[in-house]
């Protein structure tokens, strides 16, 4: 359901949300599944649904559609944002690295499948805002191109 880790006292823990029923929460934490009691109920978890996205007459690539960069505020370069909510599997590149239009960025796991962000325009890393086995949400800025 949802995945989080935490560091507590210097000692990591990865934490997966799998059944919420009432204020019952079904959790596995390192291997190990709890039933914890929460103080409160859970609001109600409502997934979003998937809808296809409008392909261009002329496309011929079979990746993974990434969306279009939007260029940054003041020139600073071009954001490449997570298509679908999902986890960074594997980064390809470091900042200040040269990249062109089409080389491989990063390669995150969405929907069940593994999927490669690929670069929008020819430049420079500028930024990388994620670590490999993040959890990301779509439209979150992951690596910036100057």
């Amino acid at each position: 359901m949802k995945k989080f880790k935490f560091t507590i006292s210097d000692k990591p823990y990865e934490v997966e949300v799998q059944n919420i029923e009432g204020n019952i929460a079904t959790v596995n934490v390192n291997g190990t599944e709890y039933k914890v009691e929460m103080e409160e109920q859970a609001a109600p978890v409502v997934a979003p649904v998937a809808r296809p996205a409008a392909k261009p007459a002329a496309s011929t690539s079979t990746q993974a559609a990434a969306p279009k960069p939007a260029a940054a505020a003041g020139g600073a370069g071009y954001k490449m944002a997570a298509p679908l909510p999902g986890t960074i599997m594997q980064i390809f590149v470091h900042q200040g690295d040269s990249v062109k239009k089409g080389d491989k960025l990063l390669m995150y796991e969405a929907m069940k499948m593994e999927n490669n962000l690929l670069a929008e325009a020819d430049g420079t890393i500028t930024a990388i805002n994620c670590r490999q086995g993040d959890n990301v949400l779509q439209g979150d800025v992951l690596i910036v191109i100057g």
